[in-house]
């Protein structure tokens, strides 16, 4: 019964408003004669139409249907195939991808608004091009220039799929435990063998060919993480010109049967001697590796605000017509037999908190955004070296923060409906369901939560926070805006949380892991309000140009401000509590 109509608007609002991202391509060299304010929209709306006729109406069936295996080969739900023939054709595969190798070349900024259409449309159908997107990435920047030329064109055309084979049923966190071996050919090229899992996109009909990259071991290559390395591997080999030749010698052994995103093939991949080629160089592959996990991170991120996005759509219309009660204060339909139960405080509540987390998630994916293409795009390199620090610093926030919040704000659309929210025909319990991985795959939220501590605040003495936190206070300093005060002090907060953390990580090695998760909560509270603020200060300066849409953020910022950031207090209140609890337990009294 549901359906998704991309927020264009709003969109438009952080892109063009907030952000002015047409003003920082222009002075981009890279970017400048690609993509402007024009460009962008058209993009947008096309994107808008893809996404709601094309890939909405399959979300349901799709889930009811699933992926289906028979003797190595997967098939995708019915309407799949024919629906991704029509999406590759507008390019979408390829849309940040590089212009040297058939890609579009766009902005992050503007692909992140692209992403989270498709995963609210349909996530199982969204992981099939976001998995391709990100193998582009690790082979546009890590391998060599022949591997590029023959796989790079292919793959943006989306004729070619990508796969990330990492996992194996000994070694998830821990890759350094990883037993797939790679021996190298006299005639150039190796022979990879070993067994993987939680492959999405590992096999599937919708393209001639998967690109799957592999870590593996070389026969000499040192213990743990140092010794792993990466590697191309085709389910099809590629001739010479081209053209597609022999099938290579790997299988799809089973596919998952989960909890959710069924439609999303989750295959074990068996690799039996097959043909794969070194990406970059020997021994360094966990950081080719993460050239994609750093993408997808951020994807999978986007995941969280893309479901939510379509469970906020669901419950606002069915908080429209469904009647229950009279308001508080009176009657409000007084034609009608009750009120629709938008009018009652908790209804709202649940609606407003949606509200107010999705859009402050869409604003810190698009500076997310802002940050790689920096990163990636500018002249100076110290703006570069200072914009890579920062998005570096904020993708474990941005997938851990934008999934666990992701995942409150679907729970919230299923309890809007009440029992209905529980029945499949409604959409709402799908929503849950296929958001609920987005916090376990790509890294669980507790190793986000982990490296953000550990290796983004910790090992540079905060100097990156302080960065972000410097930005923040200069904007809230600059004058007198909206929750100016509010912004400063939640600031405040989070840094002397991470001075007292890392002063007290000297001393007790257990504090950095029983405080992490909250950590990045507090920091993900006070990441939002940043952007509420800088929302608010632009709707505060052009409400008479859309006084509707410019009010309604105001008044989502208040909500935000009074009702949400005090969460902060709580959060502070845990990690200064320490970690000896944690540990009050012996073993046996669990």
């Amino acid at each position: 019964m549901n359906t998704y109509n991309a927020p264009l608007r709003d969109m438009r609002f952080v892109l063009h408003e907030v952000f002015d991202a047409p003003a920082l391509w222009a002075r981009l060299p890279a970017l400048e004669e690609r993509v402007d304010a024009d460009t962008a929209n058209a993009i947008l709306e096309e994107a808008a139409k893809v996404t709601g006729q094309l890939i909405a109406p399959l979300n349901r069936s799709g889930d009811e249907e699933g992926a289906r295996w028979h003797a190595g080969t997967v098939t995708t739900p019915s309407g799949f195939k024919e629906a991704y023939a029509t999406y590759i054709e507008g390019g979408w595969v390829g849309l940040s991808g590089n212009p040297d190798h058939d890609g579009m070349g766009m902005p992050k900024m503007l692909a992140v608004q692209v992403e989270e259409m498709l995963y609210a449309a349909n996530t199982s159908f969204a992981l099939y091009s976001t998995l391709s997107s990100g193998a582009c990435l690790a082979i546009d920047a890590h391998a060599s220039a022949d591997l590029r030329a023959t796989y790079l064109p292919p793959m943006y055309a989306g004729r070619w799929a990508g796969s990330m084979c990492l996992t194996e049923p000994h070694a998830g966190t821990d890759l350094g435990l990883l037993r797939t071996r790679a021996e190298p050919q006299a005639g150039g090229g190796y022979r990879i063998s070993g067994s993987k899992i939680f492959i999405t996109g590992g096999e599937q009909d919708l393209t001639e060919n998967i690109i799957h990259l592999v870590l593996a071991k070389l026969p000499d290559a040192a213990p743990g993480a140092k010794g792993i390395s990466l590697f191309l591997v085709p389910k099809v080999l590629v001739n010479a010109d081209g053209s597609l030749g022999a099938r290579n010698a790997l299988s799809c052994g089973a596919i998952e049967h989960k909890m959710g995103i069924k439609a999303s093939a989750t295959c074990v991949m068996n690799f039996d001697g097959a043909t794969g080629y070194l990406i970059g160089e020997a021994n360094k592959g966990m950081a080719a590796m993460f050239t994609m996990m750093n993408y997808e991170r951020l994807s999978i991120g986007i995941q969280g605000i893309g479901c939510a996005e379509g469970s906020y759509q669901a419950a606002i219309r069915y908080a429209r017509e469904r009647l229950q009660s009279r308001a508080p204060g009176g009657a409000v339909a007084i034609d009608k037999a009750a009120d629709p139960i938008i009018v009652h405080p908790d209804v709202r509540r649940m609606l407003l908190g949606m509200k107010a987390l999705t859009e402050g998630g869409r604003a810190f994916a698009c500076y997310v955004g802002q940050q790689l293409d920096l990163a990636r795009f500018a002249e100076d390199p110290g703006e570069r070296q200072r914009s890579g620090a920062l998005a570096a610093l904020l993708t474990p926030v941005a997938k851990a923060f934008f999934t666990d919040t992701g995942l409150e704000s679907c729970v919230n659309g299923q309890q809007v409906f009440g029992g209905h929210g529980y029945i499949r025909e409604w959409g709402q319990e799908q929503y849950v369901r296929d958001v609920r991985i987005a916090q376990i795959y790509e890294g669980t939220n507790g190793i986000q939560a982990l490296d953000l501590l550990g290796r983004k605040v910790v090992a540079d003495g905060g100097a990156a926070l302080r960065l972000f936190c410097a930005e923040a206070l200069a904007f809230a300093d600059g004058c007198n805006l909206p929750y100016s005060r509010e912004l400063v002090a939640a600031l405040d907060r989070l840094l002397a949380v991470s001075d007292w953390l890392m002063d007290s990580a000297r001393t007790n090695p257990n504090e950095l892991g029983a405080a992490s998760v909250e950590y990045l909560h507090l920091f993900g509270y006070v990441a939002y309000a940043y952007m509420w603020a800088r929302m608010a200060a632009v709707a505060s300066t052009r409400r008479n140009e859309d006084p509707v849409f410019h009010d309604a953020k105001l008044a989502t910022a208040a909500f935000y401000f009074q009702r949400l950031l005090p969460r902060t207090l709580g959060l502070e209140a845990s990690i200064r509590a320490g970690s000896a609890t944690l540990f009050g337990l012996a073993e046996d009294q669990f």
